[in-house]
């Protein structure tokens, strides 16, 4: 066992910090448009369906990888097998692309918490946020014309996140967690229950809740519900490895999971209903009914939102925690995601926190300052945000599930690992869900979905764009992942898996 690794003081504080990776923008901005536009109040049962056949299922894969053999993605995976290792560098690559475009959406909300104290978008909020504050030119390229307000912000945010991340584990993300984390759930219940007082507000939750049971036998609405989970949970690109990594060997690993996998889903519910309740108002006070007023992603948060907040009574003051929230959600996730690369780059190395931590920081803020911040940068966000969650990230889950539990056959392992220290034991349910429900979702979710985007394009962007950005930086990350799976790690580094399960029941601890 590795006597230098860092682990985290208290079982706590390790739920915290998960919590505060999965609870992330998507919780807030996603969640209810998805589940809204796909049965309302029935979406539930989809939802908690594919919570518990696929989302903690592969919640508690991730954990066990981390946990037994105690290593960033890349050298967990090399522990399981030589052949392994480009999945660890796959998921560190998704990471990589992942931070340098959701720095800057952070970097909106924040600016936006300050607008809305004056609400600064006036009565155009559409215009004000792709005109006046981002200043997006007609067209898709990729230019370099910097937008100062956005990019002094995400600079800022850069700054904030690698200071963090400087500390170290326990000190860095660690404290960060137990300070942002309540502090979300603490602002964020005070915005449900303002916005639940709101005229309209019962409109709106019935709107959200009202099911529409016909649905249900609609294979699209169970496809985004596994999607959802999948795309909340930080499940399969190497944030739950890593930080599973730095628990103590005696730690319940089930029994977390469930935690922060069930905490995660009752933000994305209360999410719902705070949403809800203010675009109830909203519709209300236009005298327009509720499905004109509903968006999902950067509309909702960046025009459907402003436009609430000037027109309810103390709005100001709403605006300003509801961006606040997105800051502290975005943040708290920004962190876990950067981790993992820093990780994988100390273990292969050998290099010091802070070289780490200022080579793979720095290089980061670098690319997302050039390409982010810029008269172009919306475009280049959201064609590059599309293909790697919906290509990058569900194709790493299939490869991984399918060569560490098919042809690895690491399943019976994994669960002798967990259930050696969990009170929620692993048993046949859960190989039948990882080894067939999961992978067979996956699998279809990314056939469908490379087949939509060769017949159709995406979003009427020239395929020139779509082809540079989207197609082939999710190539360019395998090419890379497999190069760097070839190149030799540092001297002295354990690549044999850790005899952690059998340590565990001779009675040891860390």
């Amino acid at each position: 066992m590795d006597a230098q690794r860092e682990v985290w003081s208290a079982r706590s504080v390790f739920i915290l910090a998960a919590i505060g990776s999965a609870v992330g923008l998507g919780n807030i901005w996603r969640f209810p448009y998805v589940a809204y536009t796909n049965g309302g109040g029935a979406f539930i049962i989809p939802y908690l369906i594919a919570l518990l056949t696929a989302g903690i299922p592969l919640l508690f894969f991730d954990y066990a990888i981390g946990h037994k053999f105690r290593a960033s993605p890349p050298l967990a995976f090399r522990r399981i097998s030589r052949w392994a290792e480009g999945l660890g560098w796959w998921q560190v690559g998704i990471c990589f692309v992942i931070a340098v475009y959701y720095a800057v959406i952070i970097a909106w909300a924040a600016r936006y918490a300050i607008f809305s104290i004056g609400e600064a978008w006036g009565d155009d909020p559409e215009g004000f946020l792709f005109g006046t504050f981002l200043q997006q030119e007609d067209g898709a390229r990729v230019g370099f014309d910097l937008v100062p307000g956005v990019a002094i912000t995400l600079l800022l945010i850069w700054i904030a996140t690698l200071v963090v991340l400087a500390f170290g584990v326990q000190r860095g993300i660690g404290s960060s967690a137990r300070i942002f984390v309540p502090l979300l759930v603490v602002l964020f219940l005070a915005l449900v229950v303002r916005a639940l007082f709101l005229d309209g507000a019962v409109e709106g939750l019935n709107a959200f809740f009202q099911p529409d049971w016909s649905i249900l036998t609609n294979p699209t609405v169970w496809i985004a519900a596994y999607g959802q989970i999948f795309f909340s949970l930080s499940i399969a690109f190497g944030i739950m490895i890593t930080y599973a990594s730095y628990l103590k060997l005696k730690t319940n690993m089930t029994s977390s999971g469930l935690v922060v996998a069930f905490s995660n889903s009752s933000f994305e519910i209360l999410a719902g209903i705070g949403v809800f309740a203010a675009l109830g108002y909203m519709a209300a006070a236009a005298a327009v009914p509720i499905d004109e007023v509903v968006g999902g992603g950067i509309g909702l948060a960046f025009i459907a939102f402003p436009q609430i907040i000037s027109a309810m009574p103390g709005g100001s003051i709403f605006g300003a925690v509801f961006f606040t929230c997105l800051v502290f959600a975005g943040f708290t996730s920004l962190i876990s995601i950067v981790q993992v690369v820093i990780a994988a780059v100390e273990d292969k190395l050998g290099m010091s926190r802070l070289t780490a931590v200022a080579i793979v920081g720095g290089s980061m803020t670098v690319i997302s300052m050039a390409l982010f911040p810029t008269t172009t940068g919306v475009g280049v966000l959201d064609v590059v945000d599309k293909f790697v969650n919906n290509l990058g990230i569900v194709g790493v889950a299939l490869v991984a599930i399918v060569s560490v539990i098919w042809f690895l056959r690491q399943g019976p392992a994994f669960a002798e690992h967990l259930n050696a220290v969990s009170s929620f034991r692993l048993g046949i349910i859960w190989r039948i869900c990882i080894g067939v429900a999961t992978p067979v979702v996956l699998a279809y979710m990314l056939i469908s979905e490379m087949i939509t985007l060769v017949q159709d394009g995406y979003e009427g962007y020239p395929a020139s764009f779509v082809l540079g950005l989207g197609w082939a930086v999710q190539g360019a990350l395998i090419v890379i992942a497999i190069v760097l799976s070839m190149t030799p790690w540092r001297q002295g580094t354990d690549l044999t898996p850790p005899e952690a399960t059998k340590f565990i029941k001779q009675g040891g601890s860390r």
